[in-house]
């Protein structure tokens, strides 16, 4: 069910988006392949870098979190709620057919799963 690690996200502050997109940019040498005030993706190997305008609890700027790929996230969702899990967030839509959420697990960690059709059986 799990295709590997997908995704790490930068928070960054809403006014310096637009600079810290630029500077990864042009450091990383790629452009991102989704470009949106409400998230900046980028495509590094197969992996996804993201940049998240937030600066409300419980994310911080300079924090980054770690997103599970699977190819559907319902079904994993479903799976994990079945043994115990809790689900944090509930399903959200984020643009370009991609999909997330956070859950919990019986212990109290807390993980992320996303389905992002542009990152399949990787």
């Amino acid at each position: 069910m799990i295709l590997g690690l997908r995704t790490v996200q930068l928070h960054v502050k809403p006014h310096n988006l637009a600079a810290v997109r630029d500077w990864y940019a042009r450091s990383l040498g790629v452009a991102p392949y989704f470009d949106e005030p409400f998230y900046v993706g980028f495509n590094l190997g197969g992996y996804e870098f993201g940049l998240v305008p937030n600066d409300s609890a419980p994310y911080t700027s300079g924090s980054t979190y770690v997103y599970w790929g699977v190819a559907d996230l319902q079904a994993a969702v479903t799976n994990f709620l079945q043994f115990g899990a809790r689900d944090l967030t509930g399903i959200e839509e984020v643009g370009g057919g991609i999909r997330k959420t956070t859950i919990q697990d019986p212990f109290g960690h807390r993980f992320s799963l996303i389905e992002n059709p542009h990152f399949q059986g990787a």
